[in-house]
């Protein structure tokens, strides 16, 4: 059985869901700096409007940070289930063979760290502006904690 397909498979569909999560969270976190720029924080009456502005979107910014290391760890997974299945269909075993499949099975799961690196990063910038923005409207109404 030619294992090749299953391979590209495996690369194409976890590498490629996970650089598609990439690239929204990235989009999400410049359309969110953009909306912070520009929000006129005059124009919002209550505090309960000021948090639903500011925190949406953010939640699949943080849903991709904890998720993208398991979506690498199953590609990793995959990839090792997959290189253990040719290692069974040789009669002969090649080791330069058996680790270079076990090394490319493993950059599934450091692409999805790098993933979750940049999510958990724009997350908490974002999360900080959010905070900061709002601290902002609580002192200009006088409402700020002591």
């Amino acid at each position: 059985m030619n294992t090749h397909w299953l391979a590209s498979a495996i690369d194409y569909g976890v590498i490629g869901l996970l650089a598609l999560l990439s690239v929204t969270v990235v989009a999400i976190g410049i359309e969110r700096t953009a909306y912070y720029r520009r929000l006129d924080l005059r124009t919002v009456k209550d505090a309960k409007s000021l948090e639903l502005l500011l925190s949406g979107r953010l939640f699949v910014i943080a849903s991709v940070a904890s998720n993208a290391p398991y979506l690498g760890l199953l590609g990793t997974v995959f990839g090792i289930m997959l290189t253990f299945y040719q290692m069974g269909q040789g009669a002969a075993v090649d080791t330069a063979q058996i680790m270079v499949g076990l090394a490319l099975a493993l950059k599934a799961t450091a692409v999805g760290l790098v993933v979750a690196l940049i999510a958990v990063t724009l997350y908490n910038a974002l999360l900080r502006k959010a905070k900061v923005l709002t601290l902002q409207w609580e002192i200009a109404r006088g409402r700020a904690a002591h």
